[in-house]
C-alpha cells in the first residue's frame, strides 16, 4: 500500500525503512532536510512539507502516519492535515499522545469525514530489526484498510485493533506505565546486588550513622554483569528489558556516562491519574514514576527540609557527602 510518513526521528525513520522493505510506497517528510534525504536514499519519496506530501500520495484513500512529538507538534500537524485531506482519508497518530487528545482529535476529523487511528507504537530503536508492537484505536473500517502496513511493521501477531478512538493510546499509556515499573524493579534489584558488599567497607561509628548489625552477612563482591547474563537464561525474570540491562552492564559495569537522571515523557503520569480516577490501585507504577522525579533532583528541597527539621528538633548536624 501507499503511506505518508511525517516525522523521521529514531522511530519514524525505522518504520519508514521497514515499510519500504515490505514493498510499500512511502512519501516522507520531516523538519530536517537531512532526514528526508536519508529516507529518499532508502527508497522513499521525499517531501518538503505536509502539503507536498499529500499531493504526492496517489492512492485513495490517502493514509498519513504521524510520528512527531506529542502535544503542540501533533496538534499542529493534525490541524493542517484536516485542511489538506478529503473525506475518507486516514490520519494515524503513532506518537505518545494523551488518549484524551486522541478522542477529541478523532471527533474533530470525523466531522470532516476523515478517519483517525490512534496507534501506540512500542519497539524503540530495535523495531526496524525486530518489528514494532502496534496498538490501534479507531474504526474497524480504517483499521482494515491500514492492516497491510501494520502487518509489515509488526512481528507476527504483534498488532491489534484494541477499540475506538483513544483506546490505542490508552493501551500504550498503560504499557509505558508497566514499563516504568519493570525498569524500576530491575534497577532496584541490581542496586541491591551492588550493596551486597556493604560489610566489607568501613562504616562511621557515630550517632548519625545507623550501624550495619551483621556485616558478616554482606561480604559478597558480586559481578552484576555476569548475574544479568545468568538471569537471561531460564529465569522467570527473563525479558527483553533484562537483555538490554545485561548489554548495558556488559559494555560498562559501572555504567559510566550515565548521571542517573531519568526522564518521563508523560505516559507514566497519565497512567497514575487514570488509576486514581478509576479506583484501580497501581502503587508500583506510581512509585516508579515518583522515583524518576527524584532521580532528577525534584526532591532536593524536601530532603533539605528533612535535614533542617533534624537540626531543629535534635541538633543533628548534616554529615558531609
Amino acid at each position: 500500500m501507499e503511506i505518508g510518513m511525517v516525522g523521521l526521528g529514531r522511530m519514524g525513520a525505522g518504520m519508514t525503512r521497514r515499510l519500504l522493505g515490505g514493498g510499500h510506497r512511502v512519501v516522507a517528510t520531516d523538519l530536517s532536510a537531512e532526514a528526508v534525504a536519508a529516507a529518499a536514499s532508502a527508497g522513499a519519496v521525499g517531501a518538503a512539507s505536509l502539503q507536498e506530501l499529500v499531493t504526492k500520495l496517489a492512492a485513495r484513500p490517502r493514509v498519513v502516519w504521524l510520528m512527531v512529538p506529542a502535544g503542540a507538534p501533533t496538534e499542529q500537524a493534525i490541524g493542517e492535515l484536516g485542511g489538506l485531506l478529503e473525506r475518507g482519508d486516514i490520519v494515524i497518530d503513532g506518537g505518545n499522545s494523551n488518549y484524551h487528545d486522541s478522542m477529541r482529535r478523532g471527533e474533530q476529523l470525523a466531522a470532516r469525514g476523515i478517519e483517525f487511528v490512534d496507534c501506540g507504537v512500542s519497539g524503540g530503536i530495535w523495531g526496524l530489526q525486530e518489528g514494532f508492537c502496534l496498538m490501534a484505536g479507531g474504526s474497524r473500517e480504517a483499521y482494515a484498510h491500514i492492516e497491510p502496513a501494520l502487518r509489515t511493521l509488526a512481528p507476527p501477531d504483534g498488532y491489534a485493533h484494541v477499540g475506538p478512538s483513544g483506546a490505542g493510546h490508552f493501551v500504550k499509556m498503560v504499557h509505558n506505565g508497566v514499563e516504568y515499573g519493570l525498569m524500576a524493579a530491575y534497577a532496584e534489584g541490581f542496586n541491591l546486588l551492588r550493596h551486597a558488599g556493604a560489610g566489607l567497607a568501613e562504616r562511621p561509628a557515630d550517632a548519625e550513622t545507623a550501624p550495619l548489625a551483621h556485616p558478616e552477612r554482606y561480604r559478597y563482591e558480586l559481578d552484576t554483569a555476569a548475574i544479568a547474563e545468568l538471569w537471561r537464561r531460564g529465569s522467570v525474570v527473563a525479558s527483553w528489558l533484562l537483555d538490554l540491562a545485561a548489554a548495558a552492564l556488559r559494555d560498562s559495569p559501572e555504567l559510566d556516562g550515565f548521571a542517573g537522571r531519568v526522564s518521563d515523557s508523560g505516559e507514566g503520569r497519565w497512567t497514575s491519574i487514570a488509576a486514581i480516577e478509576t479506583g484501580a490501585p497501581a502503587p508500583v507504577l506510581t512509585t516508579a514514576l515518583f522515583a524518576r522525579f527524584a532521580s532528577r533532583g525534584e526532591d532536593d528541597f524536601a530532603n533539605r527540609l528533612l535535614s533542617a527539621l533534624r537540626a531543629e528538633f535534635g541538633g543533628h548536624a548534616e554529615k558531609p557527602a
